[in-house]
C-alpha cells in the first residue's frame, strides 16, 4: 500500500486513503466494540515532541520502545532510527542547531552535603547519533543548560549561560555566557556573570541585550538592558512586590530600539503589543484572543520576527500570522476533515511540516506534509492500539460557582451515555495551569469504564486573565475547593451526574485537592485518589528553601494559603471520612514522596481507610508504561470497590 495520502477523514475513525501501515479504513463501528483493555491506555506515547531538522531530512523526538521512552533521531529516507542512551538522566528539552547537530537539556539528582540537588547539563548530539559532546565546562555548577541563542546561518554555534559555583558568595554563582561550537565543544567567553543577574537574553543576531535580575530571596526584581551587543547595561525597570510587573520584551525586532511584548489589556487578559525600548512605552496591540490569555510566540528562523501566536482557548493551538503558513494550515485542514490537524514543526524553508492529526478524544497520529507535491506521508501513530479511532466525546462547559464566578470545565462523557452517570472530579495540577480539550489518557480510560469526568479550571488557574488567577489568592483548599464541588452540583442539576456516586481523582496539586476533599467534603464524595499529591504546605516551603528566590516563593505560597497548617491534609487526619488511595513515585523530583508516605502513616494511625502504593521507578510524569499500567489497575480496582460504574 502506498505511504502517501491525498485526503483524510475523521468520523468514528480516520479514513486515510492510501496511507501507510496502521491506518484504519472503517468509518464507524457496525456494533458497539468490547471495552478496551486497561493496558491500552497505559501505552507511553509512541512519538512525542517531534522536531524537523532545518533541511527537513530527519526528525528528533522521544519514541517509545517496549514501554520506555528514548530519544531518537529518525532519518526520513527510510533509514533506521538512531537511539541515544541517556542513562538515569531526565531529557528535559531538545532542539536542532543546524542540519548536523542537536542540543539536548538533561537533568539529574546528585548527592550534595547529605541532600540531593537537581543538576542540569546540555550536551550536543550529531544527527547520525554517533557523537555526543558535553557542552558544560568541567567547572559547571548546578545550572548549565540555558541556551539563549542558536545561530541561524547554518553554523553549529550557540550561546549558553551557566554557573560555575553553587555558593552565593562566589562570583561564579551568577551565570556567565559562552559561545560554543557544538560540533567540537570548544567555547569562548562572551559575557561574564553580573551579581544579581540570573537570566540573559539575546536578539536574533546573538547580541546579548537584556538580563533579568533578582535578589537572593527573590523579593525584588529588575531588568537591565543595552541597545546593542556591547557596552554597559542599565536598569530600565524594577519590581518590589508580587503584584508589580516588569516590562520584558518577548522578542527584539531588527529595527533599533523596537520590540514586542506580552502584557495585560484593560480587562487583564494577556495580548501582544509593540514596545519602544527607549521609552518603555507600549504601542498598539498586535494580537489578542478575546476572553483568554495568549501563550507566546512562534519565532521565525532569523529570531527577529514571529510567524504565529500560541493561543489558549478551549483548545490549544497556533494562530499563524504569517500568510504563507496560514495558507499551509488551511491546505492541510482541507485534506483532513474533522481531524483537527496542527502544524507542530517546520523545515527551514517551510517546504516540509510535521502535522499532528487527532483531538481530545483521539490520540491520533503524525504525518509529514510536503508542499512540493502537496502530499501527506504517514509517520507514526500516537497509540499503536487505538490508532486513528475516536473514543469518548469531550467538550467545554461553563457554570457559576456559589459566589457567581464563572468557571470553565472540560467534560468527558462515555460514548453514547449522557445521564445519571457516576462522576469523577479531576482537578489539574499547578495550580497555576489549566485543562483544555486535549487527549488525556486518564480521562479517556475512566470514560471507557463508564464514568463521566469533569476537569474544572477553578479560580487561580491560568489562561483566563490575571483577575481570575488572582481570585485564587488565599483560597487553596477553600474557595478553590468549593469551585470543584460546585461542578458536582451543576452536573447533577443538568441530569448528567448521579450526585450520590462521585469521587475525586487528581495529581500533584490535584492530589492535594483530592486529599482535601477526603478530609473536608466527605459528605459529597464516596472516595478520593491522589497521585503525587502535596499533603504538607509547610514541607513544600522547606523543600524550596534551598533554591534561589525561596523568600519570594514562601511569600507567594502564604498569599495562596495564609494558614498553611490549617489547609494541609497531613495535619487533619482525624477529619478524613472516605476511602483514600495514595500513589507516589519514589523518583518524583517535583513533589517528594514523603508527602504521601507521612499522610498514609497518619491516616493508618487514625484508623482511616487508606491504601498507599509507592512505585520504586516512577517519576512525577509517568514516563514508563509499566508505572502507568500499575496505577490504572489500582485506580480501576479502587473505584470498582468504592464507586462502581
Amino acid at each position: 500500500m502506498s505511504r502517501w495520502c491525498r485526503r483524510l477523514l475523521l468520523t468514528g475513525a480516520f479514513v486515510v486513503a492510501g496511507a501507510g501501515a496502521g491506518a484504519r479504513t472503517q468509518e464507524k463501528p457496525a456494533e458497539k466494540p468490547a471495552p478496551l483493555e486497561t493496558a491500552v491506555f497505559a501505552e507511553v506515547p509512541s512519538f512525542e515532541g517531534p522536531e524537523l531538522s532545518p533541511n527537513g531530512k530527519a526528525i528528533a523526538a522521544k519514541i517509545a520502545v517496549n514501554g520506555t521512552q528514548y530519544f531518537a533521531i529518525i532519518p526520513l529516507d527510510g533509514g533506521k532510527a538512531r537511539l541515544v542512551g541517556l542513562g538515569e538522566s531526565d531529557l528535559n528539552w531538545w532542539q536542532w542547531v543546524n542540519d548536523d547537530w542537536l542540543v539536548l537539556g538533561l537533568g539529574q539528582l546528585v548527592p550534595f552535603q547529605g541532600d540531593d540537588i537537581y543538576v542540569s547539563r546540555a550536551v550536543s548530539v550529531s544527527a547520525t547519533g554517533t557523537k555526543i559532546n558535553r557542552l558544560a565546562s568541567r567547572e559547571a555548577a548546578q545550572d548549565a543548560d540555558d541556551v539563549i541563542w542558536t545561530a541561524s546561518d547554518g553554523t553549529p554555534r550557540i550561546l549558553m549561560a551557566s554557573q560555575t559555583s553553587i555558593y552565593t558568595s562566589e562570583a561564579g554563582f551568577w551565570p556567565h555566557v559562552d559561545e560554543i561550537d557544538v560540533s567540537t565543544g570548544k567555547r569562548k567567553s562572551v559575557l561574564t556573570g553580573r551579581e544579581g543577574i540570573w537570566d540573559w537574553y539575546a536578539d536574533g543576531s546573538g547580541a546579548i541585550r537584556m538580563g533579568f535580575g533578582m535578589s537572593l530571596d527573590g523579593r525584588t526584581r529588575r531588568i537591565v538592558y543595552r541597545p546593542e551587543g556591547k557596552g554597559s547595561f542599565k536598569t530600565i525597570d524594577r519590581a518590589r512586590t508580587h503584584k508589580e510587573t516588569l516590562t520584558v520584551p518577548a522578542m527584539f525586532l531588527k529595527e533599533p530600539g523596537k520590540a514586542v511584548m506580552i502584557a495585560d489589556d484593560e480587562q487583564g487578559f494577556s495580548a501582544l503589543y509593540e514596545l519602544d525600548l527607549e521609552t518603555l512605552e507600549r504601542g498598539k496591540q498586535l494580537f489578542a484572543t478575546k476572553g483568554y490569555d495568549i501563550g507566546g510566540l512562534v519565532r521565525d528562523e532569523s529570531g527577529f520576527n514571529y510567524l504565529g501566536v500560541y493561543v489558549n482557548e478551549n483548545k490549544p493551538g497556533i494562530r499563524w500570522t504569517d500568510p504563507a503558513l496560514d495558507a499551509m494550515q488551511k491546505t492541510v485542514a482541507e485534506k483532513i476533515k474533522g481531524g483537527e490537524p496542527r502544524i507542530v514543526s517546520l523545515s527551514r524553508d517551510r517546504s516540509a511540516a510535521i502535522v499532528h492529526v487527532g483531538g481530545a478524544n483521539a490520540p491520533g497520529a503524525y504525518f509529514l506534509y510536503r508542499a512540493a507535491d502537496d502530499s501527506m506521508q504517514f509517520l507514526k501513530m500516537n497509540n499503536g492500539t487505538i490508532g486513528l479511532k475516536r473514543l469518548h466525546p469531550v467538550r467545554t462547559i461553563r457554570y457559576k460557582a456559589r459566589d457567581g464566578l464563572e468557571i470553565a470545565a472540560v467534560l468527558t462523557l462515555p460514548f453514547g451515555k449522557k445521564t445519571k452517570l457516576p462522576l469523577i472530579v479531576m482537578p489539574h495540577g499547578g495550580p497555576f495551569a489549566r485543562d483544555t480539550e486535549e487527549w488525556d489518557w486518564w480521562t479517556q480510560f475512566l470514560a471507557e469504564r463508564g464514568y463521566a469526568v469533569v476537569q474544572p479550571n477553578y479560580r487561580g488557574s491560568s489562561g483566563y486573565g490575571t483577575p481570575f488567577t488572582e481570585k485564587g489568592a488565599g483560597q487553596w483548599g477553600l474557595a478553590m475547593q468549593d469551585d470543584l464541588n460546585d461542578a458536582v452540583s451543576e452536573l447533577a442539576k443538568l441530569g448528567i451526574a448521579d450526585p450520590k456516586r462521585v469521587c475525586m481523582v487528581g495529581a500533584s496539586y490535584g492530589g492535594y485537592a483530592a486529599m482535601r476533599a477526603a478530609q473536608r467534603d466527605g459528605n459529597l464524595y464516596r472516595c478520593a485518589v491522589a497521585y503525587a499529591g502535596v499533603s504538607d504546605l509547610n514541607r513544600m516551603i522547606k523543600h524550596d528553601s534551598n533554591f534561589l528566590g525561596a523568600g519570594a516563593r514562601k511569600d507567594w505560597l502564604k498569599m495562596q494559603a495564609p494558614d498553611l497548617k490549617g489547609v494541609s491534609p497531613v495535619h487533619l487526619a482525624e477529619g478524613f471520612s472516605i476511602p483514600l488511595l495514595l500513589v507516589h513515585g519514589k523518583k518524583d523530583r517535583v513533589v517528594p514522596p514523603v508527602h504521601s508516605r507521612v499522610m498514609a502513616q497518619k491516616l493508618k494511625a487514625a484508623g482511616k481507610d487508606v491504601l498507599y502504593i509507592e512505585q520504586p521507578e516512577a517519576d512525577h510524569h509517568f514516563s514508563r508504561g509499566e508505572d502507568r499500567l500499575e496505577f490504572l489497575k489500582a485506580l480501576e480496582t479502587f473505584l470498582a470497590k468504592h464507586n462502581p460504574a
